[in-house]
């Protein structure tokens, strides 16, 4: 242990520091309020899509309808698409 520079005092005070609880109470790393506020982030997003997704289709479903009641051709391929 000497040879890495390490004592029995070292092992004393690390021993007297754990039985007070003093070793471990800092971690590494970013804190934890960071993840949360990121997955706190991405789950708002996520809501905010479906209901974004929802109204769309919607919106289709309808369009889909009144062509029918209309009697025009729907079309199944999207604008754009010359195939």
């Amino acid at each position: 242990m000497r040879r890495e520079g390490l004592y029995s005092s070292h092992l004393t005070t690390w021993r007297r520091q754990r039985d007070r609880g003093e070793l471990g109470t800092k971690k590494r790393g970013k804190p934890a309020d960071a993840q949360a506020k990121k997955v706190a982030h991405l789950q708002r997003q996520i809501d905010r899509l479906q209901t974004q997704l929802y109204q769309a289709e919607t919106i289709i479903e309808v369009q889909k309808k009144l062509c029918s009641l209309l009697g025009l051709p729907a079309e199944d391929s999207p604008r754009g698409d010359n195939t």
